[in-house]
């Protein structure tokens, strides 16, 4: 089986920074790429930055120059770096891979159980 385990969300003032983390780890044979997501009460869940097996990244419009994704391929690992954190970032930040297994060649899409995000004063 797979698992992926975020870690780093918490409560912090506008203006300050999160770093979160999210491991997968299992019968891994292959990962396309990784993700983080949010979803805030009332929202649909949107992608916030990707990275890719190539580590090509792209982003969301509206954390383009403050949020850094980044990743460690030995330890299949991927961060999200959040700097000048706004209150419309409050969330819950969810981990995505798209990755093969020894359970099934052809990638599949995996998520961690999310982790919650509160900007606020």
């Amino acid at each position: 089986q797979v698992q992926l385990v975020e870690s780093g969300g918490g409560l912090v003032q506008p203006g300050g920074s999160l770093r979160l983390s999210c491991a997968a780890s299992g019968s891994i044979l292959s990962i396309n790429h990784m993700a983080w997501y949010r979803q805030d009460p009332g929202n649909q869940r949107e992608l916030v930055a990707v990275i890719t097996s190539g580590s090509t990244t792209n982003y969301a419009e509206s954390v383009k120059g403050r949020f850094t994704i980044s990743k460690e391929n030995g330890k299949n690992t991927v961060y999200l770096q959040m700097n000048s954190l706004k209150v419309e970032d409050t969330a819950v930040y969810y981990c995505n891979a798209l990755l093969a297994s020894t359970y099934h060649w052809d990638p599949r899409d995996y998520w961690g159980q999310g982790t919650q995000v509160t900007v606020s004063s």
